[in-house]
């Protein structure tokens, strides 16, 4: 069986994109027009009738029919011709998670500073030496690792482990950098917990966290994590 390569966040302001078959990974975000197209055909309406339907739609609102039909298989055609028609959307959750902050000045132990090292540095050598598709693929190994669910003070131990490991580091380390680097964390001290890559609209823009059942962790007080809305999330398989 063939993995996925193209994962959606489906919002209502429009549908992100994320295809894992480049090498670091890359967005496409359609505005709510066109991801009505991509919804229509990835529910299993024909190309060609999808676009007839919204053909439809809007010249009874008054917009130009061959303007209409143009755009929308140009759209098509691109949508196409990238593979991005292959996905579906990421199952939205029940509600909104707690957003925790992360706290570098908390006491954690000895072992779960270590892990922060040990899983920053894991992790920039899988990002920058490996495809991406490549780095989730080992982060799903890596969840096969035996443990138990974390509690949120647990992931908030890990994410400030990582967060003064990444004190230590003298380049950059971003969202995924760290999220990567608390995932694997997590998993060396038998802690389980999700490693989310998402997007979100208003701006546009995409982000990577880690989070346990009710709750996103490491954030920064200044970040608006929500209404970030997952495409892909890495979860343990035990």
């Amino acid at each position: 069986m063939t993995a996925a390569r193209v994962f959606a966040a489906d919002t209502g302001d429009g549908v992100a994109l994320m295809d894992l078959g480049t090498t670091r990974g890359k967005w496409r975000f359609l505005d709510p027009v066109g991801a009505g197209l991509w919804r229509k055909v990835v529910s299993g309406t024909p190309r060609e009738q999808a676009v007839e339907e919204l053909v439809t739609y809007w010249a009874q609102r008054g917009i130009d029919p061959d303007r209409v039909r143009a755009d929308m298989n140009a759209l098509a055609g691109q949508l196409d011709a990238e593979g991005l028609f292959t996905a579906a959307p990421h199952p939205p959750t029940s509600r909104a998670p707690e957003v925790r902050y992360v706290d570098t000045v908390a006491q954690s132990r000895p072992v779960v500073r270590a892990a922060g090292h040990v899983g920053l540095g894991t992790a920039l050598v899988l990002l920058r030496c490996l495809p991406v598709r490549l780095v989730v693929r080992a982060a799903r190994l890596a969840g096969r690792l035996p443990g138990r669910a974390a509690s949120q003070e647990e992931a908030d131990a890990v994410c400030a482990a990582v967060r003064r490991a990444v004190g230590w580091w003298p380049g950059r380390a971003a969202c995924l950098e760290e999220s990567l680097a608390a995932y694997l964390a997590a998993a060396m001290t038998g802690r389980r917990v999700a490693w989310v890559l998402g997007a979100r609209f208003v701006p546009q823009g995409a982000h990577a966290w880690i989070a346990t059942a009710d709750a996103v962790h490491g954030q920064e007080p200044a970040d608006r994590v929500w209404p970030y809305r997952a495409a892909l999330t890495v979860e343990s398989s035990n």
